[in-house]
């Protein structure tokens, strides 16, 4: 499995990101990390439309969940049954979100091992024979900051941009509930990643090198965009 993921989705990433850094005037990392970014994300497209248009319709069925957790409260397997009978009727697998999550943590994950290759680069290792080795890699980004370096300012421009995207991911989940009402896990631990995901975005982002929080901030915003066209695209087809 280690090295299947090293062939087809780490080497692919790493290979992206010296074709960029070679063939940018200049040889800019922070320009070649933004592209590659760029790129991924375009090809992931799909599966994040996917994800999205899947949460905006659970957000949609909110008031119908919860009644029928108020309503049948006391009679958990009754609860249950309603509630796939909802989904089913809605056409909404409440489970759909979670494979492109998966295959999307994937692609971070080898996109950060690509990063740091990147940025620690010493020898040839793992470039394809039809990309021209650098020898050499320049850490610099428009010669403002040292990629190699942590920067705790790109790091907490990268936390604010987490917390919009992460709030508008939320869409318009009710904001208060009856007297007495107790929120659901899901809504509990979206409230908890608002703040915990830039909490550790910030945290993570001062300590490691600043070729991290750029393509953190990159993915984020690419992200925003593409949530914020899904959503309105959505609404014009159901309008």
């Amino acid at each position: 499995m280690s090295q299947l993921f090293h062939t087809f989705v780490y080497q692919p990433i790493f290979n992206a990101l010296i074709f960029f850094y070679n063939i940018i005037p200049g040889h800019d990392l922070g320009v070649a990390i933004i592209l590659l970014t760029i790129l991924i994300r375009a090809i992931l497209y799909p599966l994040s439309q996917k994800q999205i248009e899947s949460q905006k319709k659970m957000q949609e069925l909110q008031p119908e969940i919860k009644r029928i957790q108020e309503k049948y409260k006391s009679d958990k397997e009754k609860q249950g049954r309603e509630l796939m009978n909802l989904y089913k009727e809605k056409k909404v697998n409440p489970a759909s979100g979670c494979l492109p999550l998966v295959v999307q943590i994937v692609f971070i994950i080898a996109l950060y091992r690509a990063l740091e290759a990147g940025i620690n680069f010493s020898q040839c290792t793992d470039i394809y024979s039809f990309i021209t080795c650098p020898g050499k890699i320049a850490t610099g980004f428009l010669g403002i900051m040292d990629l190699a370096k942590p920067n705790i300012i790109l790091a907490a421009v990268a936390a604010g941009a987490q917390y919009w995207q992460t709030k508008m991911m939320m869409g318009a989940a009710p904001s208060s509930s009856p007297a007495g009402d107790k929120a659901d896990f899901t809504q509990v631990m979206n409230k908890q990643m608002l703040y915990l995901g830039p909490i550790l975005t910030l945290f993570i982002g001062a300590k490691f090198p600043a070729g991290l929080p750029l393509y953190w901030l990159v993915m984020t915003l690419f992200m925003i965009a593409q949530q914020y066209w899904i959503t309105r695209k959505s609404g014009k087809t159901t309008s």
